[in-house]
């Protein structure tokens, strides 16, 4: 298949690529530009390990094509720390023992990243409508829905300080 040359604007930075015009934007993501965060199990979006950012929304990159994305801003769990230092949902993760395996663990976090830029206060109802469409096989979630409750506080007090 002949391949076509795209650029695309990942974590702030330009990358010109010569890809298949059927490459899903996670294979170039993982093999092209070894950011390996993003993960492939269900191949068809009912897990969410694969969530990015497009243009500030989550989305499925194991089911969108990466031509697609050409024009806009994508971002990875490789581009969410802020300044060098992690971010509050990367922290509190962490802290609260969010993740066990790992493996769903950047689909999670950008889906919340993705809740929190649209609604910095969302309710329990809002997080777990958010989180509906990210899988876990190995938690309760109890200790995931704790660590995004302590982002959000995070994120409500740097606030407050800033102002």
């Amino acid at each position: 298949m002949k391949k076509e040359l795209i650029e695309l604007r990942v974590n702030g930075r330009s990358h010109e690529l010569a890809i298949e015009p059927s490459a899903l934007l996670l294979d170039v993501l993982r093999q092209e530009l070894q950011l390996t965060g993003s993960k492939r199990a269900c191949d068809d979006s009912s897990c969410g390990a694969c969530t990015v950012l497009v243009d500030g929304v989550a989305m499925m990159s194991c089911t969108l094509l990466a031509a697609s994305c050409e024009g806009q801003e994508i971002t990875t769990v490789e581009g969410v720390s802020e300044h060098g230092a992690l971010a509050a949902i990367q922290k509190a993760y962490g802290d609260w023992g969010g993740a066990q395996c790992g493996y769903c663990t950047p689909g999670f976090m950008m889906t919340v990243k993705a809740l929190l830029a649209e609604n910095p206060d969302p309710s329990d109802a809002d997080v777990r409508a958010a989180l509906s469409s990210n899988l876990c096989r190995c938690t309760g979630y109890s200790q995931m829905y704790e660590a995004i409750r302590s982002a959000i506080e995070a994120e409500r007090k740097s606030l407050t300080v800033a102002e």
